[in-house]
């Protein structure tokens, strides 16, 4: 499967809600920065949860550059996602280097995030963690 070109991408983005009925509100919005890069930006709310995206992605090359997703119960971030290598962390290569963080000692406890990818897009299986996670609140 090859990584989706913007108009692909944006319709994808801008179909969440219709794709996920759980999916109670969502601001993320496609902004351009050049004629080949854009940043997605925004949230989107599920069950009691927010799941904050932050995306560099480009489609010249087909991927995505940079990311950052973040999971709020409330106030409380419960869980974020990130590329920071750990190569000292054998638990983790599975999914090198894509990881999460969750509880307990949220800083530290990092897990394989099965799923996540530079070469595909990331907010189907993110949404559907989120759907999952929210059964527990």
């Amino acid at each position: 499967m090859t990584f989706p070109t913007r108009p692909e991408y944006e319709a994808l983005i801008y179909s969440l809600p219709n794709r996920f009925p759980e999916i109670k509100a969502s601001t993320v919005h496609l902004y351009s920065t050049s004629t080949t890069v854009a940043i997605v930006q925004g949230e989107v709310e599920v069950a009691a949860l927010r799941l904050r995206i932050t995306e560099v992605v480009d489609f010249r090359a087909g991927r995505i550059r940079e990311y950052s997703y973040t999971i709020f119960h409330g106030n409380q971030r419960i869980r974020w996602y990130d590329p920071q290598p750990h190569p000292e962390n054998p638990a983790l290569q599975s999914t090198f280097p894509h990881h999460d963080h969750e509880d307990p000692d949220i800083k530290h406890n990092r897990l394989p995030a099965y799923g996540l990818s530079f070469e595909q897009p990331n907010l189907l299986s993110l949404i559907e963690a989120c759907i999952e996670l929210g059964k527990r609140f």
